[in-house]
C-alpha cells in the first residue's frame, strides 16, 4: 500500500507496517492511552485481543523503528470485519501514517475474505472522519449518547461501513 501513502502524503517518510500479536500488548496498550478514550485498554486485555484467532491487528512503523507509532486492530467473522481501535501516536500525527496503516489493514482484511468492514467513530473526530470517507467508508447510523467521554459526557457514535467486495 506505500502507492496509497505516496498519493495521500508524497512528503511523508518512508513507513512499514506489519502484523502485531501478544509480543506487541504492551505497545498497543500504551497506545490506546494516547488515543483520547475515556477508558484505556490494559496489556493483559490487548494480549487476550492480539491471540484471538478471530482479530488481526496491524502496527505502522516509520522509518527504522522496532516499536509501532500506531496500531489498528479488527474483529472478522465470515465476511464482515468490524474495526475494534486505531491509534497514531499524538508526535506522529498528521503525516499520512493513519491512511498508510490504514490502507495496509484493509487490503490484509480483504485478503482474509472480508467484503465489509464496519467502524465507528466519535462525531466530531473531524480528522478521522474525513479520512475514512477518504478510503470509501459511507455512514449508515449514528448511536447518539454512545461514547463516554473522559468530563463524564457522553457523544454520539458515526457508524460507517466499507464494501471491499
Amino acid at each position: 500500500m506505500d502507492w496509497l501513502r505516496r498519493l495521500l502524503h508524497p512528503q511523508a517518510r518512508p513507513v512499514r507496517t506489519g502484523h502485531l500479536d501478544a509480543r506487541h500488548a504492551r505497545d498497543v496498550a500504551a497506545l490506546h492511552s494516547q488515543g483520547g478514550f475515556a477508558r484505556g485498554w490494559e496489556p493483559g486485555e490487548c494480549a487476550a485481543l492480539l491471540a484471538d484467532a478471530s482479530v488481526r491487528a496491524d502496527g505502522v512503523f516509520p522509518g527504522q523503528a522496532s516499536q509501532p507509532a500506531g496500531f489498528v486492530m479488527s474483529r472478522q467473522a465470515a465476511d464482515e470485519a468490524e474495526i475494534l481501535s486505531i491509534v497514531i501516536a499524538p508526535g506522529h500525527r498528521r503525516n499520512g501514517l493513519a491512511a498508510s496503516l490504514l490502507g495496509a489493514h484493509l487490503s490484509r482484511l480483504a485478503g482474509g475474505g472480508a467484503a465489509q468492514v464496519f467502524l465507528e467513530v466519535e462525531e466530531g473526530n473531524v480528522a478521522a472522519e474525513r479520512l475514512y470517507r477518504h478510503l470509501g467508508f459511507r455512514e449508515v447510523g449514528r448511536r447518539k449518547g454512545y461514547y463516554p467521554k473522559p468530563d463524564g459526557s457522553r457523544a454520539t457514535a458515526v457508524a460507517m461501513r466499507l464494501d471491499l467486495a
